[in-house]
């Protein structure tokens, strides 16, 4: 774990070395968007009145950093309070930390992040049957995409769905195919009534319907029920029909591991909302989105005293060892000029 401390109203860059080359490979069948999207973002974080008698008030606000799909530059955070910045253990997430006592700060306090990011588009060739495996090195441990999340079990009604999609299908990719054309045969996109939006692949399976993150809980059940890796990401949206504006809320994938291509990209609820790229969305990630963390059942360090985080993509908050739903937060982004895209990403990282 890597800690930073840092003072109010400061100024802070962070690029982690990009680890692998960009995925290549494009199928024939895809559309062809952008390569790539350079593009400017804000996170702004609102604290407000807390309890009376409150006596500490925490905050983890989640922050972007830079791999191979995205080179973020120039971070940014605003803040009139003493702030650390922490690296979780297990997915390797970053976030702002806060530890203070709200009877000494007078609310509302508002927390302004703001980065520069250059987003490419991850592509691999799962259909060039004929093309040599890719030089990839096998992750050391892929135990964790393959276990069980709070609310993505891989026995029972996960278990015997996969094992039916996947009968009698020997190459892991082909089974990674059914899975994912059976998660759109059965799914529909519909953020109506309760239950959605927890990533719970039980609820997917019986309501069938529901957002990304139900989507993809049900995809990488059924992905780690069959033995293939999966991991979960998420972030957000880039509107591909706007160059600035508001961004509502947030956006999730997943990825899953295959021996000779390494992390393929999906991402099933896009593909059900656009069906001329469900081919597409099976082996890319286009490059409107920007990741913030992976991962589910988060643990922070500091640790929180409630439950390990669903996801974390928004502030988490806690008052006096109680999670605590005083915060909002709003995001917006704004396009940069081309020119910019043509950057190559960091190769260092700055402290």
């Amino acid at each position: 774990m890597r800690r930073m401390r840092r003072g109010g109203m400061s100024v802070i860059a962070i690029a982690l070395a990009a680890s692998a080359p960009l995925a290549a490979g494009v199928p024939a069948d895809a559309p062809t968007p952008a390569s790539s999207r350079a593009f400017e973002f804000k996170y702004t974080v609102r604290v407000n009145e807390p309890p009376k008698d409150a006596a500490r008030l925490r905050l983890w606000i989640p922050v972007p950093t830079s791999d191979a799909q995205q080179a973020i530059s120039n971070l940014t955070i605003k803040s009139a309070l003493r702030y650390e910045m922490h690296e979780e253990a297990e997915y390797h997430d970053h976030y702002a930390y806060l530890d203070f006592d709200p009877r000494k700060q007078p609310a509302p306090i508002e927390i302004e992040v703001t980065f520069k990011a250059l987003r490419r588009e991850n592509r691999v060739p799962v259909r060039d049957a004929g093309a040599p495996p890719a030089a990839v090195s096998r992750p050391a441990d892929l135990t964790r995409s393959l276990a069980p999340d709070r609310l993505v079990p891989l026995d029972g009604l996960i278990a015997r769905l996969a094992s039916e999609q996947t009968k009698g299908v020997e190459r892991p990719l082909d089974k990674a195919r059914a899975i994912y054309d059976y998660v759109l045969s059965v799914m529909r996109y519909d953020k109506t009534g309760e239950g959605w939006g927890r990533g719970d692949a039980i609820y997917a399976c019986n309501i069938k319907r529901g957002n990304c993150t139900d989507f993809h809980a049900l995809f990488i059940g059924m992905m780690r029920a069959a033995s293939i890796p999966a991991r979960f990401e998420i972030g957000f949206p880039l509107p591909r029909d706007r160059k600035s504006g508001e961004i509502s809320g947030y956006h999730c994938w997943a990825q899953f591991w295959i021996d000779g291509l390494g992390w393929v990209p999906i991402d099933a609820s896009e593909a059900w909302k656009d069906p001329a790229r469900r081919d597409y969305f099976f082996g890319a990630h286009d490059a409107n989105r920007i990741l913030f963390t992976r991962g589910r059942d988060i643990r922070l360090d500091p640790a929180q005293r409630g439950d390990p985080l669903n996801y974390f993509v928004y502030p988490y908050a806690e008052i006096d060892g109680r999670p605590w739903t005083g915060i909002q937060s709003t995001f917006s982004f704004s396009d940069l000029e081309p020119t910019i895209a043509d950057a190559s990403p960091p190769r260092g990282a700055a402290d």
